[in-house]
């Protein structure tokens, strides 16, 4: 089994160059089913979310390389629209494979999907949402069918704000006779990128970044070159680790304009920061307790919960966090206790957090992709020995992070045991 080996207490400096968006690649990735043109797609990161989105296309007779970050996809040999179960039960954003090989085949069969245990998420308003466009929708209970001889375009207006809803329904849409409109769909960064890679390739997407989305469906669509931009999540999860270990670091190859609510509440808590275009460098700093509410962009990101809390550990002072997104997202927090964390669990949405206080290295399971980020930041600013075990979980969303981590002076070795 492989591990994580952390020694803690040492300061970090040096430069951390941020990798590809990991919910753009995904996204963009599937979109590639909906064009039988060869589609070339850069700075893809590598890690274990886009390697299972491959394994699942190259099942289904994609025919898929890699060099380095760039990916090249041709998915016009592929005939069959029912994906492995197997593989689809090991990756969350499985589902967005379903809208495009709806449109493309006009029936897919498909097991529903699996991912981080991080609460209910289930995926009533995608097929909500494909029954709206015309599609027949047949729900088991381990799996779905979906039939449409021709989508049509609808008006969809989403309960609440969904981000991977809202990207299924773009991509469903695009192939669809008619206009589709989406209402309270969601603002991410990652919408608008997406919509500009469709639209590089014919399709006609318009309000991509507001909270109302337009689709006017065409015929075919090809297919060309596209570069995922950076990271958010990954971009504040190191600046958060250089501002808990005291360290000065500079994030590069970053947007921090993507960042406004989390630098905002770093900067509230005393956070020392110096901003540039493309960078964010850390400073040694002094950290108040504060609130933090998390919320649907351009809010405060549900991702970057877990690190703003560890960061919270050291502030002076209780610190309220209000997890308002995921009802099971702040279970981690009693492995933080385990630690030495001073946190009481009011209820299943909100911790108080008392601080400072010292961590202590334990042996610890990383229960989920962003919570286990958040513990390997706990381990950084631990007296002693950190083990952290199920490290794919981390490894889903972050690339190649023992080597990065290294090189700014972390004492982290990964481990067989």
């Amino acid at each position: 089994m492989e591990k994580y080996q952390i020694q803690g207490g040492y300061p970090l400096s040096g430069e951390i160059r941020v990798a590809g968006a990991k919910n753009a690649a995904l996204k963009i990735i599937a979109a590639s089913i909906l064009s039988e043109d060869t589609s070339t797609i850069k700075n893809v990161p590598e890690i274990e979310d886009i390697n299972r989105l491959i394994e699942i296309l190259r099942n289904l007779d994609a025919d898929i390389s890699r060099d380095d970050s760039t990916l090249t996809i041709s998915t016009k040999d592929i005939i069959r629209s029912d994906p492995d179960p197997k593989l689809v039960k090991q990756l969350r954003s499985s589902i967005m494979l379903a809208g495009p090989l709806l449109a493309r085949f006009g029936e897919v069969t498909m097991a529903h999907p699996g991912g981080c245990i991080i609460g209910k998420r289930p995926i009533d308003m995608f097929l909500a949402g494909f029954k709206k466009m015309g599609a027949e929708v047949i729900d088991h209970q381990d799996f779905f069918t979906l039939k449409a001889k021709k989508l049509k375009g609808a008006k969809i207006v989403l309960p609440w704000t969904a981000v991977t809803v809202t990207e299924s329904l773009m991509l469903t849409a695009c192939l669809a006779s008619g206009t589709t409109t989406i209402i309270n769909s969601a603002m991410e960064p990652e919408i608008p990128a997406l919509a500009e890679y469709l639209n590089k390739q014919g399709a006609k997407i318009s309000g991509a970044g507001s909270p109302i989305i337009t689709i006017k469906g065409v015929d075919k669509l090809s297919a060309g070159t596209y570069e995922i931009m950076p990271d958010r999540i990954e971009a504040g999860s190191f600046v958060m680790m250089g501002l808990a270990t005291g360290s000065e670091i500079k994030v590069t190859n970053c947007r921090p304009e993507h960042l406004d609510t989390v630098l905002l509440m770093l900067e509230k808590t005393g956070a020392k920061l110096e901003i540039g275009a493309d960078f964010i460098k850390t400073k040694k700093s002094k950290f108040n307790a504060t609130e933090l509410r998390t919320h649907e962009y351009p809010g405060f990101p549900t991702d970057l919960q877990a690190p703003f809390t560890v960061l919270m550990t050291q502030a002076q002072g209780q610190s309220l966090i209000h997890e308002t997104i995921y009802d099971g997202r702040l279970f981690y927090t009693d492995k933080l206790s385990n630690m030495g964390a001073s946190i009481i669990m009011c209820d299943p949405h909100r911790v108080i957090v008392t601080g400072p206080t010292k961590l202590m290295g334990r042996t610890l399971e990383s229960p989920d992709l962003r919570a286990g980020m958040a513990l390997v930041i706990a381990g950084l600013i631990a007296e002693g020995e950190t083990t952290i075990e199920n490290i794919y979980q981390i490894e889903r969303g972050y690339e190649n992070i023992v080597d990065r981590l290294q090189n700014l002076g972390a004492k982290i070795e990964k481990i067989n045991s």
